[in-house]
């Protein structure tokens, strides 16, 4: 006890100090980390591996239990990157035991899946702590500002501790076997999703030929656990929530997944990884832009997405002006926020495949072509990722998406369930099947290469990468000026009520 309190007295103090600049750090540093990991992936496969298959090593024969039982032994390790310049015989050495166990592809598998799972926690409590300070700013209010200091970050962090020193109650008439289970069918297919979405184009955890159809599929098991959870909890208005999921979620699927099967006729492929190469050509190469199908069928994803995760205005499954709580109702504590781990991870998934699919997904707006004058060095990699290509980039456009779906949130009304089924059934549906034929056409007639087709595709390529421009230019003038101006806006907001407001 006396030890949390001293660290309490010590760190609270520094918290609310620094805490613009630890938070900066705290991601600075996982970028680094991230990123000396791929250089050591990398070096293992092209110095170690490599080097051994060229040089004809055997596997050392040793007991059982010695490190050099599997693959290299350490002093073979030394000795390659001796061979491939590696520095000075103590370093080498050191190396050598350090990069070991990275000749093996389960400890490879396992120091990713970590990061994922990282990622997978760390994203909805960024957000949930994200949406409370939008939705405050919009409602001219200044959102969670004590706890941690700065900004209130980590108001999220308190909560989740509340929500695990909770009572866990399960109501009496309940289906307690699935009244459990029911929060992870919604969180695991969810978390599932991040296997196969590519970060980058080697920041990928396991690339597949049809990651797009697997991911859609972990997508479309989460209202299982929706249906579930309102069914099993032998309440009304959960019941009521639950068949309201089973309506949206099942029907715009369906123009979702027709949507994206645009950009991949223009691709010509399913692979995420794939389809984020063909777009390394700068502003102009994204498939957004490649044909007035594809810039529809953005927009249509887009929206398809925003029902597909419950997020105003389709967030009828749980209307708290209707249905209380709906499907969730009687979840308590921690259960009830696996709930809202799932709907904000799910955010980020279509974010990231929309970003992947329709807007460059890690190249930047710049062409690769630039940077090849850079050279190769191992060091350049950095300065490539964060100019031309990188994870960095895939971040940025998918914090941007997820800022709008809290923007929409905050300022539209929520619609009824038969306005919802008719934007799908008589909208979107029919919408995406013409701009799917439109696309198929497209492509069709780019296998004709006349001179008068190729002029036509460019003045469309040119045009919509126009109008792309003038949407991000606007966009960034309309928020510089709301900031030169915010002292006009009613409210608390314009004081500073406490520091860092």
């Amino acid at each position: 006890m006396a030890a949390a309190r001293g660290i309490y007295a010590i760190g609270v103090p520094v918290l609310r100090r620094f805490a613009g600049v630890i938070l900066l750090s705290v991601l600075v540093g996982v970028a680094v980390l991230v990123w000396i990991h791929a250089v050591a992936f990398s070096f293992v496969d092209s110095v170690v591996l490599e080097g051994a298959e060229r040089m004809g090593m055997q596997r050392p024969v040793a007991e059982f239990f010695s490190p050099s039982t599997w693959g290299l032994a350490p002093s073979q390790i030394h000795q390659l990157i001796l061979a491939g310049g590696g520095g000075a015989s103590a370093l080498a050495g050191t190396l050598s035991y350090l990069l070991w166990p990275l000749q093996f592809g389960f400890v490879r598998d396992l120091i990713a899946l970590g990061g994922i799972l990282g990622l997978f926690n760390a994203i909805p409590i960024y957000l949930i702590w994200w949406e409370r300070k939008v939705a405050g700013r919009i409602q001219s209010r200044l959102g969670p500002m004590r706890v941690g200091g700065w900004h209130g970050w980590s108001q999220t962090i308190a909560d989740g501790i509340k929500l695990v020193l909770k009572e866990d109650l399960i109501p009496k008439d309940a289906d307690k076997i699935l009244f459990r289970a029911a929060p992870y069918f919604a969180l695991i297919p969810v978390a599932l999703a991040f296997v196969a979405l590519p970060f980058g184009a080697t920041y990928i955890f396991r690339e597949l030929d049809v990651a797009l159809v697997f991911i859609l599929g972990m997508l479309g098991i989460e209202v299982v656990g929706v249906i579930l959870a309102g069914w099993a909890s032998n309440n009304k208005w959960s019941v009521y929530g639950a068949m309201r999921e089973a309506c949206q979620m099942v029907s715009y699927e369906i123009p979702m997944g027709m949507a994206l099967l645009v950009s991949v006729i223009c691709a010509g492929t399913l692979s995420l990884r794939r389809i984020g190469e063909l777009q390394a050509e700068g502003w102009f190469s994204w498939l957004v832009f490649d044909n007035p199908f594809a810039f529809v069928a953005f927009v249509s994803y887009y929206i398809a997405s925003l029902a597909s995760c419950k997020r105003a205005p389709f967030d009828l499954p749980e209307a708290e002006s209707e249905l209380v709580a709906g499907f969730h109702t009687e979840y308590s504590g921690l259960r009830w926020s696996f709930f809202f781990f799932a709907e904000y991870a799910a955010m980020f998934v279509v974010s990231g495949l929309a970003t992947v699919l329709f807007l460059g997904a890690w190249n930047s707006p710049f062409p690769a072509s630039w940077g090849e004058g850079l050279g190769d060095a191992w060091w350049l990699r950095g300065i490539k990722g964060v100019l031309f290509s990188g994870p960095i980039w895939f971040f940025l456009k998918v914090v941007f998406l997820l800022y709008v779906q809290l923007w929409l949130r905050w300022t539209l009304p929520r619609i009824r369930l038969d306005q919802v089924l008719y934007g799908c059934v008589q909208v979107l549906l029919p919408l995406t099947m013409i701009l799917v034929l439109g696309a198929t056409l497209w492509v069709w007639a780019d296998t004709s290469q006349s001179a008068f087709w190729i002029w036509f595709t460019r003045v469309w390529n040119v045009g919509l990468g126009v109008v792309g421009l003038a949407f991000a230019f606007g966009f960034v003038a309309i928020a510089a000026y709301g900031f030169y101006h915010r002292r006009r806006l009613v409210g608390n907001l314009v004081v500073d009520a406490l520091p860092g407001a």
